[in-house]
């Protein structure tokens, strides 16, 4: 991460999932990264994004140790439990589109919320969220899969109306919603199939390179995976 300070601190939030665990090994392999810490359900400090309390206390918790230059929240559910992405209205159930919304877009916003005052106020800071393509009302032109749709559509409203509070105080820093393309992990094997899919290490690899090259005045955009912006 070149456009960074050398000695940069990072944290990921999801660091048990695949994209968040191979973030952590990429950022634990550059050597101009002083310090990358994994959050998840089972480390420490114990995160879960359903539970308030905990992204409170691991964020009070790293603010006693400096700033974080860059923070990815790497987290994501395509189907809860048994039931497949709905592909026709008559699929829609009321509880599983509310644990979407709360697992997708809830979730990241409270990770939003209590971690990006750990961004500097003078430097360059970066902080990103795993949206999907799909998430795109513009570029969706094959329906279905709902809940998934409209909770990753909700997500990168919640990151761009972040991104313009967040310029305010700290105009150096950039938030993202990030496509990370079709990703060879558990969220993705139900529905994968045959399907050609990237490794997580390229994947991480990939976003960490279009975080490097965003600048100031792209904060609050949704990128993919190889740099292009995504209609909205």
């Amino acid at each position: 991460m070149i456009s960074l300070p050398d000695g940069y601190s990072a944290a990921i939030v999801g660091a048990g999932g695949a994209i968040g665990g191979a973030l952590v090994r990429a950022l634990q392999a550059d050597p101009r990264c002083a310090r990358v810490l994994g959050l998840s359900r089972r480390g420490t400090p114990a995160v879960d994004l359903t539970d308030e309390a905990s992204l409170a206390a691991a964020a009070a918790q790293l603010r006693t140790q400096g700033p974080l230059h860059l923070l990815v929240c790497a987290t994501g559910v395509l189907q809860l439990g048994p039931r497949s992405p709905e592909k026709r209205l008559a699929d829609l159930d009321p509880v599983a589109l509310a644990q979407a919304l709360a697992v997708n877009a809830a979730g990241p916003a409270l990770v939003l919320k209590h971690f990006h005052a750990l961004l500097p106020l003078k430097e360059r800071g970066l902080l990103a969220v795993l949206s999907a393509r799909v998430g795109s009302i513009g570029d969706n032109r094959k329906g279905g899969w709902y809940s998934y749709r409209a909770s990753k559509a909700a997500l990168n409203q919640l990151l761009h109306t972040a991104a313009i509070e967040v310029a305010r105080k700290r105009p150096l820093a950039v938030l993202a919603a990030l496509h990370p393309g079709t990703v060879k992990s558990a969220l993705s094997a139900p529905i994968l199939g045959d399907a050609e899919a990237t490794t997580p290490d390229d994947a991480a690899r990939n976003l960490l390179a279009v975080l490097d090259g965003l600048q100031a005045e792209q904060s609050g955009g949704f990128f993919a995976w190889d740099g292009t912006a995504i209609a909205w």
